[in-house]
C-alpha cells in the first residue's frame, strides 16, 4: 500500500504545482513574459487567507474568496507598474523587473506580517478526521488531497472551455497569435493582458491555501521554491498549452515523491530537475508543446 500512498500524495502535490503552472503558462502564452514573481503572489494570498480566518474569523471560504479578489488587484497593479512599461523591452529586462518584484513582495510580507513562520490551519477536516482510511488503515487519502485533485480538473475544465468558447478566451488567443493583429481587428490588447494576470493571480491565490492546508507553515518565501518548481512543470508539459502544464504539474509532483520515497529526501528536487533536462533534450517544446519555427 506505500505505493499507493506515495502515488496519491504525489498526486496531491502535482495538483498544486498544477494550478500555479496553469498561471504561469497563461501569462507566457498570451503576454510572453515570464512572471517569476508569481511565486509570491502565492504567498501573499496565503498570508491573506490565514489572517481572514484567525484574526477576524471569518469562514474558510470567505478568507479563500478574499484572497482571491486581493491577488486578483495585486496581479493588475504589478502588471500595470512593472511590466506594461516593459511591452516593448528586452526580455533579460522583463526577467530582471521580475526578479526585483518577487524580492519586494517578499521583504514587504516580512515587514508587514513577521519573518517567523506561522501554523495554518488545516480547513479540510470532517468528524475530527484530516484523512479517510481505506483497506483497514493500510492506505490513507487525506481530505485536503481530494480537494486539491478536484479543483484542479474543476480549473483546468474551466480555463479550457474559457480560452476555447468565450469572446475574451477567444481574445486572449488572438492576442498570442499576434498582438499586432489583434490590435487591428479591435481587441484592446492591454485590457487583455491585464486579464491574464488577474486570472493568474486568483490562480495562485487558491494555490497557496491548498498548499499551506497540505503543508501547513507560512512564511515570507513560502512561495518560492514552490513558483519554481511550478514553472519548470509549465515547461515540462509544453509551456503555452493548459493541458501541458496540468500534465507537467502531475507528473513532478509524482516523480517529486517517489524520489524523496525510494531514492533521497535531499536529492528529491536534483531528480526533478534532471527529467526535466532529460525530456528537453529529447523534446525541447515540452511534452505537449508546440514547435513553432522562429522567422528572421
Amino acid at each position: 500500500m506505500s505505493f499507493l500512498n506515495n502515488l496519491i500524495t504525489g498526486v496531491s502535490l502535482g495538483g498544486i504545482y498544477a494550478i500555479i503552472a496553469l498561471g504561469y503558462t497563461m501569462v507566457y502564452g498570451i503576454a510572453k513574459m515570464l512572471n517569476f514573481a508569481h511565486g509570491d503572489v502565492i504567498m501573499v494570498g496565503a498570508y491573506v487567507c490565514f489572517f481572514a480566518v484567525s484574526s477576524f474569523q471569518l469562514p474558510p471560504a470567505a478568507g479563500v474568496l478574499l484572497a482571491m479578489a486581493l491577488c486578483t488587484v495585486l496581479g493588475v497593479v504589478i502588471e500595470r507598474l512593472a511590466y506594461k512599461p516593459l511591452r516593448q523591452a528586452t526580455s533579460l529586462a522583463v526577467l530582471i523587473t521580475a526578479i526585483g518584484v518577487s524580492y519586494f513582495l517578499q521583504n514587504g510580507a516580512q515587514i508587514l506580517w513577521g519573518a517567523a513562520p506561522k501554523s495554518f490551519p488545516s480547513f479540510f477536516s470532517f468528524g475530527g478526521s484530516n484523512s479517510v482510511s481505506l483497506f483497514d488503515g493500510g492506505l490513507n487519502i487525506s481530505y485536503a488531497a481530494m480537494v486539491t485533485v478536484a479543483a484542479c480538473l474543476v480549473i483546468m475544465a474551466a480555463l479550457t472551455f474559457f480560452t476555447g468558447k468565450t469572446k475574451l478566451g477567444k481574445a486572449m488567443r488572438a492576442c498570442s497569435e499576434d498582438k499586432g493583429a489583434a490590435q487591428l481587428m479591435g481587441i484592446n490588447v492591454n485590457a487583455t493582458i491585464s486579464m491574464t494576470f488577474a486570472i493568474g493571480s486568483a490562480l495562485a491565490a487558491v494555490a497557496g491555501v491548498l498548499m499551506c492546508s497540505a503543508y501547513p507553515t507560512l512564511g515570507p518565501t513560502t512561495g518560492s521554491l514552490p513558483g519554481i518548481k511550478a514553472f519548470t512543470a509549465a515547461v515540462f508539459g509544453g509551456i503555452g498549452s493548459i493541458p501541458g502544464a496540468f500534465l507537467g504539474g502531475i507528473l513532478l509532483g509524482i516523480i517529486e515523491t517517489f524520489a524523496k520515497a525510494y531514492i533521497s529526501t535531499d536529492l528529491s528536487d536534483a531528480v526533478v530537475f534532471a527529467v526535466l533536462i532529460v525530456v528537453l533534450l529529447v523534446k525541447p517544446s515540452g511534452l505537449l508543446g508546440r514547435y513553432v519555427p522562429e522567422k528572421v
